[in-house]
């Protein structure tokens, strides 16, 4: 409902990762990968913080990963934020998802 609302109206829909759920709350493969192409399909972006969902490999069919979704506009300004951040830990989650590599 709530990317529904998005699509239609715009702005932002974020399920970032925090401290309890340091590789976020959604399912890659029937949850954040589905909703991405779609929003990717109507104009908007879908991010991890760090990178594209669609560019995340699979690695478990249960496997998690935080998304920021919406317009184009907005979540670019929402990774700026991403961008700027110094923590290292932070930075080493998101490749590591690139690369196909889950932490528990």
């Amino acid at each position: 409902g709530d990317v529904h609302r998005t699509l239609l109206y715009g702005g932002i829909f974020a399920y970032p990762a925090d401290k309890k759920n340091t590789n976020g709350k959604l399912r890659l493969l029937y949850e954040a990968a589905p909703m991405a192409f779609i929003v990717e399909q109507a104009g908007g972006k879908a991010i991890t913080g760090h990178s594209r969902v669609m560019d995340i490999p699979p690695v478990a069919v249960h496997q998690r990963v935080p998304v920021i979704l919406g317009s184009t506009e907005d979540v670019d300004e929402c990774k700026e934020f991403f961008d700027k951040s110094t923590d290292p830990k932070l930075k080493e989650r998101c490749e590591n998802r690139l690369k196909g590599l889950v932490t528990a």
